[in-house]
């Protein structure tokens, strides 16, 4: 692929989840940081993050989670654009380029289920599958803790982990669907598909912006923020949130 053809305007849709905003919910956001001056950022909804390098280790400084790349936070804008009053933790494992270590990413996890998150988005992934049961395990100690991991299940049809693994909400991307919506792939189980645009700048051409797999992931963390906290109002238990919003999907019309 030479790059994503533009998008048609997205047409008026009805809200999937009225009145819901992610309050209550709290994203971990692995990737390369924050900019909480950045104007699509609200830094009050932004709470202490950690730094891990390459090796593994955790810092916590003062700049630990400041974004040198852009990155993190054009994802970190994506999700709030969806769920505004969502509380995101920003953990840093990108330093000078976007590139990090399976040992890395594993510390990110356990540094994000350590901090109680309701859901770790995990906008990247490695295709190296002899990490599986390195990821597995982690994997099964977010689920028993009641968090959602929200991961690339594969970059342009490369398989990625820790996206493929059974209990984990596995995105894929479509240029073609809008922003506001996404929906269940034939064939990927646990996968949803959304759109590999970010929060639009006004008059910058979205070729000219950040784009691709990391998007959908946000923009799909960000409708599961929304569906955890009307999971969570109406008084169900921690559960599947792939089944949840597969339903709520279902249940919109479209608009003729």
């Amino acid at each position: 692929m030479n790059g994503p053809a533009l998008p048609d305007p997205d047409r008026a849709m009805p809200a999937l989840f009225p009145g819901r905003t992610g309050r209550g919910m709290r994203v971990a956001v692995i990737d390369s940081g924050v900019h909480p001056a950045h104007p699509h950022i609200d830094a009050a909804r932004l709470a202490p993050g950690v730094w891990i390098d390459r090796e593994g280790t955790r810092h916590s400084d003062e700049d630990a989670t400041l974004d040198r790349l852009g990155h993190g936070t054009a994802v970190t804008a994506a999700i709030l654009e969806k769920a505004p009053e969502a509380t995101c933790l920003p953990i840093r494992v990108f330093a000078d380029k976007l590139g990090t270590t399976a040992r890395a990413l594993g510390e990110a996890m356990r540094w994000a289920i350590e901090a109680e998150v309701d859901l770790i988005n995990l906008s990247l992934g490695t295709p190296n599958m002899a990490h599986a049961e390195f990821f597995r395990t982690i994997v099964e100690e977010a689920r028993d803790a009641g968090i959602t991991v929200i991961a690339a299940h594969d970059a342009e049809g490369v398989p990625c982990l820790p996206g493929r693994l059974p209990g984990v909400l596995g995105v894929t991307l479509d240029w073609d669907c809008p922003r506001a919506r996404y929906y269940v792939p034939e064939g990927k189980p646990g996968c949803l598909a959304a759109s590999g645009y970010p929060r639009a700048i006004p008059g910058v051409a979205p070729t000219r912006n950040l784009y691709g797999i990391s998007f959908a992931v946000a923009q799909v963390t960000g409708f599961a923020a929304l569906a955890a906290e009307e999971s969570r109002a109406m008084g169900a238990p921690p559960g599947d949130l792939h089944a949840f919003l597969a339903a709520r999907l279902e249940a919109m019309p479209e608009p003729a």
